[in-house]
């Protein structure tokens, strides 16, 4: 059963992803796509799906699985003093802050900074698999999983902002120095690298096996 509706790319409309201008490139008309097709407005480039959006997501998803053990087993915080001297983890912090009382704390951090990225990772994973199996398994719901791996990518920097905002506190240096420990750095490249595989992933190739299953 085809669908009850044409697609863009069926009617050879490509949307331009930096003024959004829908138009019919010169090429569409002898059905073949121009690798070097242009917006007629603005002059970038224009494509009917991300160009190798697979092969770029799966690299990114990779990098950030690689970075995911080091960001939660390194000291993100180093502290030293005249008298001590501490290395804390994601993990360590998140004890501490339980123990002392501040379970809201603890949760939050825990959830933002453990949970949330390995579910963003597990969530891609699902979506390239999804598409690179040509599932027609609930597109819809497949798309909501995008969104919202999407939007919550900002929330998964929380304890770089947490290790920030403290080094911004203090101010006697000469008696306490707080510096970002190796684990931050792999924590921000494990957020980063996420939010560029939700990037480089095409939504639209969802949709695509979807509707070679309808035919």
């Amino acid at each position: 059963m085809k669908p009850a509706y044409v697609t863009a790319a069926a009617a050879g409309l490509l949307s331009c992803p930096a003024c959004a201008l829908v138009s019919r490139p010169p090429a569409a008309t002898t059905g073949i796509e121009s690798p070097t097709a242009r917006c007629p407005r603005c002059g970038a480039g224009v494509h009917a799906r991300k160009p190798d959006s697979i092969a770029r997501t799966w690299a990114f998803l990779l990098a950030a699985f690689v970075l995911y053990i080091p960001a939660n087993v390194l000291p993100i915080m180093d502290t030293s003093s005249l008298f001590d001297a501490q290395q804390d983890t994601i993990l360590s912090g998140v004890i501490y802050l339980w123990k002392s009382g501040s379970w809201g704390t603890a949760l939050i951090v825990f959830i933002a900074s453990v949970v949330t990225p390995l579910a963003k990772l597990l969530a891609l994973t699902a979506l390239l698999l999804s598409v690179h199996w040509k599932s027609a398994w609930r597109p819809h719901v497949r798309a909501q999983l995008y969104r919202a791996v999407s939007l919550v990518g900002r929330w998964s920097m929380l304890d770089i902002f947490v290790v920030t905002v403290l080094v911004a506190l203090v101010q006697l240096q000469s008696v306490a120095v707080i510096t970002a420990g190796p684990g931050a750095f792999a924590f921000g490249a494990v957020v980063v690298l996420t939010m560029l595989a939700a990037f480089s992933f095409d939504p639209r190739l969802i949709w695509d096996a979807a509707e070679a299953t309808d035919d």
